[in-house]
Order: C-alpha cells, then structure tokens, then sequence
C-alpha cells in the first residue's frame, strides 16, 4: 500500500488502486466496485468481474444504489433511505481503523428493506463506529427486487444472493489491504439482510467466506419454491406487455420496471391468494414481500432452516435476536393497531396463512386487538423461527438477544429496525425512528457486545440452551 497524505489513503486491490479519506482515526473508501455493473446483457445474469482500472479511483463519496422506489408513507417518515441511480451500484464500502494494521477482525453488513429496498450509504449504517472500537466493516450493495430475486427461465436464480457471494470473496481477496483479516469474517444483517445471512449460512456457494453470523429480526424459512416464484415475475411480466423471460425484462426500461414492480406488491399486499402468487409465496411473503430468495438446488438447496438442521454453518457461531414488538413499526403508523377488531385481526392471520392460537390467547387475557395482533406475527415472523435456529443447532454456539426499548416515535414501541441504530452507536443519526431522547447505555451495551462477537464469537453471555430465555436489550 501507498500514501498520498494522512487524509488521502490509497489501498491497492485486485481491481486497481482506491483513494478514501482519513481523519486520522478511522480510514473511509466508499463506493468500491465489487462486480460489473448489472446493465446491458448482464441485467439477469450472475455477477462478474469487474473491469480493473488504471488511475486511482476515487473513493471518498458513496456511490449509486440498487434501482428502487421510496418507502410508501408513513414508513418512509420513520426510515431514511437514500436513492443514487447509478450502473456501478454492485459496490461496498470499508472503513478501517488503520490500513497498514494486520489481522483486524471484519464485520460485513448486509442491509434490509424486504429485499427490494436499501443500500449501504444510509446514514445509520456507516462503518465508522466499529472501525473506532477496532473492527474493519464493509457495507455491501447487492441487487433488489426482480433484477436481483425474480424467477426466471432464463436466468441464473437468486441473483441478489450471488451478489452477495462476490462481495465477500472480494473481501476474502482484498480485505488484508485495509488491516483486516479475511479468516476472521463476521457477516451481520437486519430483516431481508438477517434472512440473507441465514440463506448465507445455509449455502454450499458461500462455505469458508465467514466465520461469524449474526441477524437482527430475521428467519430460516424465507425462501419460495421456483414455480411459485415464477408466477410472480409472469405477472410483472403481463403487467408490462412482453414475455416471461430475463432477455425480455432486460428491455424494458428500469422507471418502468420499478413501476410495475411496486403495483405487483399493492396487488400481493390487497389479496395474497395462493392461487394467483403461489402458495410459498402467500404463506412466507406476509403480505409484505412478493420477491425474495427461492430454492434453486445451487445456491439454496433447500429451506435454510432445513439445511441448517442438517448441520450447515454448524462450525459458524450464530448471534440472532428479535425485537418484542416488531410488527408494531408496520401496523401502528398505518393506523391497523387502532383499527383492528378480534374477527379483523384473524381474517388478516387467515389469508396470510398464519395460526391464529397466540392471537386468540391474547385476546382471551383481555389484550386489544391490535396489540394482539402485533404480538401473534411478531412470534409467526421471527421470535418463533430464530428461536428454532437455536434448538436446530445444540452443539453450536447460538447466542440469542430480545430488543425491548421502545420508542415514542408513531407508537412502534420496540419496532422494527428499531435496534439498528444502537447496534451501530449511531442515535444521533436516528431521531425519526427513535425520537430526541434515545437510551446511550443500550447502545453501548449492544454495540459492544457486537464487536465482542465479531472479535472473539462470544457477544458477552451464555449460549442458548433449551428452553433459556434471551438476553433482553433495553
């Protein structure tokens, strides 16, 4: 490696020399290509290689983000989500305590947003918080939506999956020129990036890229049978007047793409028929995600859960927790927690395909409605299933968390996403989600035990043991 300047650093990599900033305790390169930009003839295709390039590149700004539309009002006062089109939008960013340093452990974070929003420039995910407690993290970018999940004939499956895949054999490649070290990888993610980290865990593609896992509010039984999933993208397809097929879709220009996308999920969202989207689809989607990973027999063989239970990732210790209230940060805003009766509240359970025994339950201790109704998905969704990764695997270490701070913010409480900015120390980016007076000791408390983690594989406290609680947050 060669310097410019102490606020100048320039890293080599396989692709060509990078120039990011300093300020003298943490080194910043943003926007680093990792694969070809997914344009042209490679739309639908898995990731390539990136052209290497001759100058030094520019990395002191984010760079593009996957093509998507906003979040929908009034989520979209709670989230902030940055969009920058862009064709090299298959980037990353690293920060780094010290370039020149050896042997850094590194945390890889996958971002949410049902897996057909997000990037790795918002501003609660920068990197900078845990490069200052002496951990290089990178923040990846990978395809969303139909580019990067839409089932198709005649393309590769799981395209957004793979992206992720060639973002950690770059960092496998080239993370020791930053200070990190490539043996010591955790990757960490948050709703579809928790459910991506789980898929990670489960596949054969992505055995020896990590060391670590951790998930925040995800599951091990999102993915759809391909023919379910392909009903979905023959929709979108008919919805646009051309054929079923990746070269077809390839044409179609990306504002209208999206376009028809986001009228596809309204129409899954209002009727999530089986019959119409597919029965994996109607049960797993939750009414929410009509476009996620889907078992190709490559990349995902089988239900992550599954494949888990037959010891994948057996070797890799696991961090993975919940929030108490999650589904509030999506029915309290909307106004479906005050609007909700007893025989609403079940019918929405029925067409999800989703039991309605913890429901019923609440409502026989005299719970409303609607707090009822929050507290049965949130256990459908995700307490239920990441308790059951822990159970799947009793002679790995499982290390399980409760996020029990609740905001004042729209009555989300301990909502959704609610936790990110406190595992990244970063509340000050957060007052939309959080409101003016977040709780520093809870950050302090899950910050540091994520660092633990990516450290040592140990957060802090003991491993799940059957019938063990989780060790609450806030």
């Amino acid at each position: 490696m060669t310097r410019i300047s102490t606020d100048s650093p320039v890293v080599s990599t396989t692709g060509g020399r990078v120039r990011g900033t300093s300020d003298g305790a943490v080194s910043a390169f943003l926007g680093i290509p990792y694969a070809a930009p997914p344009v042209g003839p490679l739309a639908f295709a898995a990731p390539a290689p990136h052209e290497p390039w001759d100058d030094v590149l520019d990395a002191t700004s984010y760079g593009p983000t996957a093509p998507q539309v906003g979040y929908p009002a009034p989520i979209a006062a709670l989230l902030d989500n940055v969009i920058e089109l862009g064709d090299d939008y298959l980037n990353l960013n690293v920060w780094t305590p010290d370039p020149d340093a050896a042997d850094l452990p590194v945390m890889v974070w996958i971002h949410g947003g049902a897996f057909s929003r997000g990037s790795n420039r918002i501003e609660i995910y920068a990197g900078d918080t845990f490069a200052r407690d002496g951990v290089v993290c990178v923040g990846v970018n990978y395809r969303l939506g139909v580019p990067g999940f839409g089932a198709l004939p005649d393309a590769p499956d799981n395209r957004g999956l793979l992206d992720q895949i060639a973002a950690l054999e770059w960092v496998r490649d080239n993370i020791s020129a930053f200070g990190g070290d490539p043996g010591n990888v955790t990757i960490f993610g948050e709703s579809a990036g928790a459910m991506s980290v789980a898929s990670l865990l489960s596949s054969p593609r992505a055995v020896g890229l990590f060391r670590h896992a951790a998930m925040e509010s995800g599951n091990g039984i999102t993915a759809a049978d391909v023919d379910d999933a392909r009903k979905v993208t023959a929709k979108l397809a008919e919805k646009l007047g051309v054929d079923h097929t990746a070269a077809a879709l390839g044409r179609v220009p990306m504002p209208d793409l999206l376009k028809a996308q986001t009228e596809v999920v309204l129409e899954f969202t209002m009727n999530p028929d089986p019959e119409i989207w597919g029965k994996t689809v109607a049960d797993i989607g939750l009414g929410i995600m009509s476009t996620f990973p889907v078992l190709d027999g490559d990349v995902l063989p089988d239900i992550p859960q599954n494949r888990i239970a037959d010891g994948a990732g057996a070797d890799v210790p696991l961090l993975a927790g919940w929030n108490a209230t999650e589904f509030r940060f999506f029915f309290a805003p909307t106004g479906v927690v005050a609007g909700a009766t007893p025989e609403a509240a079940r019918g929405m359970l029925g067409r999800a395909g989703m039991p309605t025994d913890l429901l019923d339950q609440r409502l026989a201790d005299g719970v409303s409605a609607g707090d009822a109704l929050c507290e049965a998905v949130t256990a459908i969704a995700f307490a239920d299933p990441t308790r059951a990764l822990a159970e799947l695997r009793p002679d790995s270490p499982t290390y399980l968390y409760e996020f029990g701070w609740e905001s004042p913010v729209a009555d989300i409480r301990a909502g959704h996403a609610v936790e990110l900015p406190f595992v990244f120390d970063h509340l000050d980016a957060a007052h939309s989600l959080t409101g003016p007076e977040p709780d520093q000791s809870v950050a302090d408390e899950m910050h540091s035990a994520w660092v633990r983690f990516a450290k040592t594989g140990d957060p802090g406290w003991a491993a799940h043991r059957a019938g063990a609680e989780p060790r609450p947050f806030g």
